[in-house]
């Protein structure tokens, strides 16, 4: 099971200080057409980001 912790740092790519909760983003992959979550984190203590991740393919998104 993926956690907030671990799908975040998958989108940004390296490590994250905090993750909220995994929803779903009400949206489908631009590029498999497959569901897409969502989740909350801040890479550092200045910035939070909205991270996108596809369940289905390995697609990937920020809202920066």
């Amino acid at each position: 099971m993926v956690t907030p912790e671990t799908l975040a740092e998958l989108v940004e790519g390296e490590s994250i200080l905090e993750a909220e909760s995994i929803t779903d983003a009400d949206r489908d992959c631009p590029e498999c057409g497959g569901d897409v979550i969502q989740v909350g984190y801040m890479p550092s203590v200045t910035e939070f980001v909205t991270g996108y991740k596809c369940q289905e393919c390995d697609w990937s998104d920020d809202d920066r």
